[in-house]
């Protein structure tokens, strides 16, 4: 009998895969980094085929690591790094260029003509989102218009398009499956998650042949089945969802204005808000949450473009540091009023301000001022971004949530997670697993796979490791972020 899931977590660092137990509770890992390719101001790219590659050894290792055969596995979830986009031979499998990165902003002046001629509007109402380079509909645009003959190759449906869960889904199934779910969908800029249709006017608004588009299921459905010689075994693909709202299931944020944040290589704040989408009056996102059983949840979506990703810039951009590890003893001997402000808009800035030309910066530099006050900085910029918004959220006339529950790599850091605490002045709740990303997928999977009857029997799995409970004054909480908001605005194109 098949007693374990494998769950893919294909991330924007690394991709990694874990072995969990009908529990919920992790057997087994693997996890490798890869490579990230920067070839002008602005652009983000991967390999394709290193994002394959390093997906297929994690699974291979992770299984080894189990002492599991492949054959033990009941089923397979994928969750990926949202909005990359990819373009691949129909035939071959094989990328005509270089993923584009959520993070790009090469089609910043293409958004801002698409802006300008009042496309906006309806792009929002369509699909909940923003005009802006972050989503995948103008880097596809530019991958037909700037890859020779590959607008013509689409046109003749010689092509596919796929966010990366579409992508890896084909490589896993020998081309047999293009398929995607609801969730990656609705971040592409071409779904209307009223509808859960492509939509034609999107279509023809971003110039992209309907050919090239990916099969939209829900989250829980029979994606296709691996090729045996993969892993070992055929073992079906079941669950699918892109990595935050992954996070939000296997948080078991069911419930309407529960809110988790995800803190990886950017941050990403939900707030499940039901079977009926809000649309935000301060610039944050109207997604799906999840689609299981044709029934769609909805959800308000705040993105931070670089969390961990600071954290990363500090140890391999100008080597402060060199472990991640290394950030926490910095903070607790430095303290939280170091009076240095690092934003780090080095791929614009999300939300709410949505400022694709932005750039970084470190404010507040003195004679005293020591590496550990600029990591110290590195590390408070991701709390700020946080209040950033969940006062946008407030802003909206949402509830401040009872809870912040939190997961990704940052959350071990202690330090981090009791100044987030204080700035937001909301207690944030660590669970017992902080990889729920891929416990997300998994959980799905198990439930096509019959081994949960319900979302309240998934809920039931979720255990709290460590609530931070707030303690900062007020006033010096205030005096805080208001160093923040006036840094973050010292930093906008249009200041």
């Amino acid at each position: 009998m098949a007693h374990y899931l494998l769950a893919i977590d294909q991330g924007t660092s690394s991709s990694r895969a874990i072995v969990f137990s009908a529990q919920g509770l992790p057997v087994a890992s693997a996890q490798q980094e890869f490579k990230q390719y920067f070839p002008q101001d602005g652009w983000v790219e991967h390999d394709g085929e290193e994002l394959w590659l390093s997906t297929l050894k994690v699974c291979r290792e992770a299984l080894h690591s189990s002492g599991l055969q492949a054959s033990e596995i009941a089923a397979i979830g994928i969750t990926n790094q949202r909005e990359t986009t990819l373009v691949w031979d129909a035939h071959s499998g094989t990328p005509i260029h270089p993923a584009i990165v959520w993070q790009d902003r090469r089609t910043a002046d293409y958004c801002a003509e698409l802006k300008a001629a009042g496309h906006e509007g309806t792009v929002a109402a369509k699909t909940g989102l923003l005009i802006d380079p972050y989503f995948s509909a103008t880097k596809l645009r530019w991958i037909l218009d700037n890859v020779a003959g590959a607008r013509e190759r689409a046109e003749r449906g010689e092509l596919r398009f796929g966010t990366v869960d579409s992508f890896l889904l084909w490589r896993l199934t020998g081309g047999e499956s293009h398929k995607t779910d609801a969730t990656n969908a609705s971040r592409t800029l071409l779904f209307n998650i009223h509808s859960q249709e492509w939509d034609e006017e999107l279509l023809a608004l971003f110039q992209i042949p309907r050919s090239l588009l990916p099969e939209v299921l829900d989250c829980a459905a029979d994606f296709g089945h691996t090729q045996a010689e993969l892993l070992g075994a055929s073992i079906p693909v079941l669950g699918m969802a892109g990595d935050q709202q992954a996070a939000l299931i296997g948080q078991a944020c069911f419930q309407a204005g529960m809110v988790k944040s995800t803190y990886g290589t950017g941050c990403f704040m939900i707030q499940n808000t039901g079977t009926t989408p809000i649309s935000s009056k301060h610039r944050l996102l109207t997604t799906v949450a999840y689609r299981l059983k044709g029934q769609v949840n909805y959800a308000v979506e705040g993105s931070i473009f670089v969390a961990g990703a600071a954290e990363q810039w500090l140890r391999d951009g100008i080597k402060l540091i060199s472990h991640a590890r290394e950030s926490e003893a910095m903070a607790e001997q430095t303290g939280d009023a170091c009076g240095v402000y690092l934003v780090p808009a080095f791929t614009g800035l999300g939300a709410p301000y949505w400022d694709p030309k932005a750039r970084g910066a470190i404010f507040g530099l003195t004679r005293d001022t020591g590496i550990k006050e600029i990591v110290t900085a590195g590390l408070q910029a991701v709390c700020y971004q946080t209040c950033d918004l969940l006062e946008a959220m407030r802003q909206d006339g949402a509830a401040a949530p009872s809870a912040l529950r939190v997961d990704g790599g940052m959350v071990e850091n202690n330090w981090v997670m009791q100044f987030l605490a204080d700035i937001l002045g909301v207690p944030v709740e660590r669970p017992e697993v902080t990889e729920t990303t891929a416990l997300g997928v998994a959980y799905l999977a198990g439930l096509q796979a019959g081994w949960y009857s319900s979302l309240e029997e998934i809920a039931s799995h979720w255990h709290l490791q460590r609530r931070f409970t707030p303690r900062m004054a007020s006033a010096h909480r205030a005096n805080l972020y208001s160093g923040w908001l006036d840094a973050v605005k010292r930093v906008r194109s249009e200041a």
